[in-house]
């Protein structure tokens, strides 16, 4: 059981609404991202030490995938007991997390690129920490 171990999604039920996004867990829980994603094109940067999710729907909204990036706190096993994947990276390090969505670190920042055609779905990324969340969605 590690905590670093990457692990792969698996397609979770989603909704969205006029506030915010909730991803259903394959164990039943849920969890609710609030408010109206930002609209971004092309990267994202998110700050220093916030936790990253990063969500991509099917082309019918209604199902998608969920990676947490970095996370070095969920053991591995409720990780797979809930469905959500994680990738792990070195700085300078970049990978595909899905097609058209890609992740990286770049000194202390994690980076996402996207693009929502090549994904054929919304594509979200989350980037929360105790004191704040902000939440992002990429367009065109």
């Amino acid at each position: 059981m590690s905590q670093r171990e990457e692990v792969s999604p698996e397609l979770l039920p989603v909704r969205l609404d006029e506030a915010g996004v909730e991803v259903e867990y394959a164990d039943g829980r849920t969890v609710f991202y609030h408010g109206v994603p930002e609209a971004v094109e092309g990267t994202v940067s998110c700050a220093p030490g916030k936790e990253v999710h990063v969500l991509v729907t099917s082309p019918d909204e209604r199902e998608g995938v969920l990676v947490y990036v970095n996370d070095r706190t969920t053991d591995a096993d409720i990780l797979r007991s809930t469905g959500v994947g994680r990738v792990m990276l070195e700085r300078g390090e970049r990978t595909d997390v899905f097609p058209g969505v890609s992740v990286g670190v770049a000194e202390y920042r994690v980076t996402v690129e996207a693009d929502p055609a090549a994904a054929r779905g919304r594509v979200f990324v989350f980037a929360e920490d105790e004191m704040s969340e902000q939440s992002y969605e990429f367009v065109g």
